[in-house]
């Protein structure tokens, strides 16, 4: 929302960026020495604050706002997680039912209502920031129609440096809408922090001296360097971190670009909804087709597909596209993003596994049987390098116009589809000969 000076871009960056030093230094101790329950309060007080922040956002406040919920976003999500996988094993004990099951159950209830979230707040969202004309207001804009000279300056010609504000869907929403929404969002985060203070401490987290959050152990930070001495991550480095370039440029530029420039900001939240129906309804369907075609050939359909999609955002006029065709694209990204963006693939395993849920389907499950005899340095070498993507993306996102960026994704994702493709050669031959 706050475009003019870039400072959304920015400051998502920064949240990924801590987010990142968080996974690896802070959940872990933080989670050993207050345990589930008061882990998910602290992190849900830095989401709050995050979100009232809104409400005076200036870069001496949003950019420490940012720091701290991206400190609390690692233990929220690992927490959050380990406290359903003990509450899981305590009910299989009560009901007589496997670990398995009891886990399926739990975290089923648990995304059914995660993934409701984002219809909900993107209807909310799309709501609040519907135009207002009100002429008795002294706050209210002069929402007209745009010229074809603004408009034509959205899509594939947007540039954020020269971006042009005389174009009404690119300002900032009004005080009034930006207030509301922050006291909404944040009302929620509330209400949640009184939900926690309710929740029991599990006789299973009672006593936590055995389990893995007991302490952060040194060497498996250093276990996740001493990896990168393995060529075939050298090789995937490239692969990890476009998934997460892209995903941060579709959050960044694809939103701002082809459908708040044209459209308004009222229509992203429904662009949202439609992506997130396609992308459940796709990873259903991928993921039994998987079983019979196997990986590469997925992959190279998944090539092919991202390859369409860049070029066709070099191409696509949004001057004259009809409403519907945004989301037509919207639904074709969700599709394309299976394979390497946040798909819900949740392993029953350990609740060190649930917190990963949100990665990358092809590439993170090529990850677990390339490095299948030291997974935790390779998963961890996966979270680091995909988490440098989206900083990239929103560091650069007010500084470059939209046709460079585009090309640094083909770019990025035809180096890392040769690294992969190099690595499948070798894992090839390595067979052969062992056999």
């Amino acid at each position: 929302m706050f475009v003019e000076d870039g400072m959304g871009a920015i400051v998502l960056a920064v949240v990924y960026g801590f987010f990142f030093l968080s996974t690896l230094l802070f959940s872990a101790p933080l989670i050993a020495a207050v345990g589930c329950k008061w882990s998910l309060a602290i992190a849900i007080t830095c989401y709050t604050g995050f979100m009232a922040a809104h409400f005076y956002a200036t870069w001496g406040l949003f950019v420490p706002a940012a720091v701290f919920v991206g400190l609390g976003a690692a233990p929220l999500w690992v927490a959050k997680a380990h406290y359903l996988n003990l509450a899981a094993h305590d009910y299989s004990k009560l009901k007589g039912i496997t670990k398995d099951a009891a886990a399926s159950l739990f975290f089923g209830f648990f995304f059914f209502f995660f993934q409701s979230s984002s219809i909900w707040g993107n209807i909310i969202s799309s709501q609040v920031l519907v135009p207002v004309a009100d002429n008795s207001s002294s706050e209210s804009l002069s929402y007209t129609s745009n010229n074809k000279d603004s408009l034509a300056q959205c899509g594939r010609n947007f540039c954020p440096q020269y971006a042009d504000f005389n174009n009404t869907n690119l300002l900032q929403p009004l005080k009034s809408q930006l207030y509301m929404l922050a006291g909404i969002y944040t009302s929620c985060a509330c209400i949640a922090f009184i939900v926690v203070l309710f929740l029991q401490q599990l006789p299973s987290e009672v006593n936590r001296k055995s389990n893995c959050w007991n302490r952060l152990d040194p060497k498996e930070l250093f276990s996740t360097l001493r990896h990168l001495k393995d060529c075939r991550q050298l090789l995937l480095i490239p692969i990890t971190i476009y998934h997460g370039m892209e995903q941060g440029f579709f959050i960044s530029d694809y939103l701002q670009a082809y459908i708040t420039c044209p459209l308004g900001k009222q229509w992203v939240g429904y662009v949202a909804i439609c992506y997130g129906v396609v992308d459940a309804i796709s990873a259903a369907f991928f993921g039994k087709l998987a079983q019979f075609t196997g990986r590469v050939p997925i992959m190279v359909l998944g090539l092919l597909s991202h390859l369409s999609l860049a070029v066709a955002l070099l191409f696509v006029n949004t001057s004259n596209l009809q409403t519907y065709v945004y989301f037509v694209i919207a639904g074709f990204w969700a599709w394309v993003m299976l394979f390497g963006l946040p798909t819900s693939a949740v392993s029953a395993e350990s609740s060190y596994q649930y917190y990963y849920m949100e990665e990358s389907l092809r590439i993170h499950s090529f990850y677990g049987v390339l490095f299948k005899e030291n997974s935790k340095a390779g998963f961890a070498n996966f979270r680091m390098w995909q988490a440098v993507g989206p900083i990239l993306s929103f560091g650069y996102q007010s500084q470059l116009c939209l046709p460079i960026k585009v090309y640094i994704l083909i770019g990025t994702l035809i180096v890392g589809f040769a690294g992969y493709v190099t690595v499948e050669v070798l894992e090839k031959r390595k067979s052969i000969t062992t056999s």
